[in-house]
């Protein structure tokens, strides 16, 4: 796991807690939002995009938001597990036939047998996309998602992409796909 013990918790700006606020509130109402937001981002991804991963997806479960990701480690494990630890719901995208592969912090894991082009069932799960790191197969979820109008969102990523909003940090990150939800 690419989180290192006793990782601190990101200290929110203000406008960020009160659009938290906002959406838990909505989240509990009957304009809720039943899809999920994606957060994709490679299986190998350091520290820093693991620490942003958790952070972004702690703070979105604990606002009632379920979290989609491609279901295995780096960026998809820190992702499911600050979904997890927020008493959210995380779902895992799996490429193989079984769920041997799934990290542990899943609440549903769905197995594809379908190799990478599971990344398209990714990509069109989320609301918006959230991507933090890049690789090949992160590329490829951006691209579907723009392709698709969704909004897509991206931090410490490799490639530019037309049409994805940068994000400088977690906080910065947040305050965007907030913006999004509420809109």
């Amino acid at each position: 796991m690419c989180l290192r013990k006793g990782v601190n918790a990101v200290q929110w700006s203000a406008p960020v807690i009160e659009a938290l606020a906002r959406l838990a509130q909505r989240q509990r109402g009957p304009d809720r939002h039943r899809q999920p937001v994606a957060i994709i981002g490679p299986g190998d991804g350091g520290p820093a995009e693991c620490e942003a991963a958790y952070a972004v997806a702690h703070a979105l479960a604990g606002a009632g938001m379920a979290v989609v990701c491609g279901g295995r480690g780096g960026v998809m494990a820190a992702a499911s597990r600050g979904a997890a630890e927020a008493g959210g719901i995380a779902v895992g995208i799996l490429p193989e036939d079984d769920d041997r592969n799934a990290n542990e912090w899943l609440s549903v894991a769905i197995p594809t047998g379908m190799g990478e082009l599971r990344n398209g069932i990714v990509a069109r799960s989320g609301l918006c996309l959230v991507a933090i790191g890049g690789n090949m197969g992160t590329l490829s979820e951006m691209a579907m998602g723009l392709k698709w109008g969704k909004p897509v969102f991206v931090m410490h990523g490799d490639v530019e992409l037309p049409g994805a909003v940068p994000a400088t940090d977690a906080d910065d990150m947040l305050a965007k796909v907030l913006g999004c939800l509420l809109a």
